[in-house]
């Protein structure tokens, strides 16, 4: 039985993970940093590097500790290396690469994202490919079709903020504290969500891209106008970010299914991972678009949905094959996509 110790140190959560190719975690431990961070109302990267440079040893010791396990124990070691802040991510890939050197383990550096996108798997063993996927973090918002390890195809991407950060934002303008995304859930419902009129962002366009930057704009009006309630904004906020992912999601599975028109089996099943995964007003909406294009739903559980190195680790058992890993020369990435075939969308920049 394959076993992979899995490190992810891709933003502000230090983890390390051990799970088996029968989809058992055998050990996981995550580090949080937001009380270092809550001062400032977001991450900082400085800070986060740190951090992580300070708790991934020990980190990484008790998770084995928990396993009952040494190194000797472990077929291989998988990192994240990149996307994400470039400190952060060099000082989990630097950690592997030095236990992989030191104990003639494979290395397998991963793409923080794929550990995302293969994380439903892990869950569930009855996933196949391909499926639609719904990737919602702090920093990436996309809709991919998984076609296989390695194969994506981008359909959509924002063209400015990841809707994570447009709920980190909002909940910094309603003065609720970081992480801002339970934050903001919780006050909506105590909120009118049609209470306040907020914009919903290329709702209707024929391209299914996303873009939250004006949304975050029209939430700062709506506070300094000091004509509506808090909960009331944190509700219609939430709505209206709901309207936009529904709309931009039926738009992109309408364009995967003429995609696949010469595939009479089509996507297997519609997928939502990332940290906003884990909002219940977002699940329960597409839940009734995988309804109305029968599909089944899948997301992976809570803990899997934030950043975590077990989504590592797995994505590492996807990969491994004996004799094949990553040179011990790889560098960290700041920018990584999926999908680098995948056309600049018009106004993204860099976010593209």
């Amino acid at each position: 039985m394959r076993r992979i110790l899995g490190i992810e140190s891709s933003c502000d959560e230090t983890a390390a993970a051990l799970v088996a190719a029968d989809r058992r975690i055998l050990a996981q431990r995550i580090a949080s940093q937001d009380e270092e961070h809550r001062p400032y109302g977001g991450v900082v990267p400085e800070i986060a590097a740190r951090a992580h440079a300070e708790r991934l040893a020990p980190l990484i010791e008790a998770t084995l500790a928990d396993a009952g396990m040494t190194l000797d124990d472990v077929d291989a070691i998988a990192a994240t290396a990149g996307p994400g802040l470039i400190g952060g991510v060099m000082v989990g890939l630097v950690s592997a690469k030095a236990l992989a050197m030191a104990t003639g383990k494979p290395l397998y550096a991963i793409n923080h994202l794929e550990g995302h996108a293969l994380s439903p798997r892990l869950a569930d063993a009855g996933l196949e490919f391909p499926y639609a996927l719904l990737l919602v973090s702090g920093g990436h918002c996309q809709i991919l079709r998984v076609d296989g390890v390695g194969r994506y195809r981008r359909f959509a991407t924002t063209i400015d903020d990841a809707l994570g950060e447009a709920f980190d934002k909002t909940a910094k303008i309603l003065g609720l504290g970081y992480p801002g995304g339970p934050q903001v859930e919780r006050l909506a419902r105590e909120g009118d969500p049609k209470a306040v009129p907020l914009p919903r962002p290329l709702v209707g366009s024929g391209e299914p891209h996303f873009s939250f930057a004006g949304l975050k704009s029209a939430v700062l009006r709506a506070k300094e106008s000091g004509k509506y309630a808090d909960a009331d904004i944190a509700a219609s906020f939430q709505q209206a970010a709901v309207d936009c992912v529904v709309d931009r999601l039926r738009i992109a599975l309408e364009k995967m299914d003429e995609g696949m028109a010469g595939d009479k089996d089509g996507v297997t099943a519609l997928v939502v991972a990332g940290g906003v995964a884990a909002n219940s007003a977002i699940r329960a909406a597409l839940e009734g678009v995988a309804e109305q294009f029968d599909l089944p739903f899948t997301a992976p559980p809570m803990a899997l949905c934030t950043d975590n190195a077990a989504m590592i680790a797995w994505a590492g058992l996807e990969r491994f094959e004996p004799g094949h890993s990553d040179p011990l020369d790889i560098s960290a990435r700041p920018r990584w996509p999926l999908d680098p075939e995948a056309e600049t969308v018009r106004g993204a920049g860099v976010k593209a």
